[in-house]
């Protein structure tokens, strides 16, 4: 029987259920049946929604590098970002690749302007009274490792915390850290698969 969750996999935790160096994994925080495993990975610094599923199908889908989707990240970088950063997102900054130059695709990247809630983290982020930070949103169809952090990092904007809020047209939505649904199949590949 195929299934399907969705999940925010907290901050400082592993996108896999085992660890060999005692680090906290998704088995901290959800129980599942055997064979369900994370549709690709966040990084263990960074935050947000994860799919899980035993679908093998879906997982061709989601990582192959031919059928892109967008996903949506929440970033808060240290500085006031200006536009010149924001265009240099957007165009395809130049980072390091398995130890290759590599430039980005083109991405969006805007201010956050509108009010968004979101969770405390645990812990906070350091705060400094006399360095300002900013929330972007970044919109992009590739994943390349710890690309995010490279990307900001490259404009001079080193990224603090790191939340992926959507794939598609799937979302956190209200979803806390540690917190799961479960969708159907139906429901999940409409969602991730508007078009078709």
């Amino acid at each position: 029987m195929l299934r399907y969750f969705i999940i925010y996999k907290p901050y400082n935790t592993l996108s896999q259920f085992s660890s060999k160096e005692n680090k906290t994994t998704l088995a901290h925080y959800f129980k599942l049946p055997q064979n369900i495993y994370p549709v690709g990975r966040l990084d263990y610094d960074s935050e947000g929604l994860l799919i899980l599923t035993n679908d093998k199908k879906l997982n061709h889908l989601l990582l192959h590098p031919t059928h892109t989707h967008e996903r949506e990240y929440w970033v808060q970088v240290e500085g006031s970002i200006n536009t010149n950063a924001l265009e240099q997102l957007s165009n395809g900054v130049t980072i390091n690749v398995n130890g290759q130059p590599y430039t980005t695709q083109k991405a969006k990247a805007s201010i956050i302007t509108e009010q968004i809630i979101i969770p405390e983290r645990n812990p906070p982020i350091r705060f400094r009274k006399n360095v300002p930070t900013s929330w972007i949103k970044l919109l992009l169809t590739e994943g390349k490792n710890r690309q995010v952090r490279k990307m900001t990092a490259a404009t001079g904007f080193p990224t603090l915390r790191l939340i992926r809020y959507r794939i598609e047209t799937i979302t956190l939505n209200n979803l806390q850290p540690g917190e799961m649904i479960e969708l159907s199949q139906k429901s999940m590949y409409k969602k991730l698969f508007p078009e078709k």
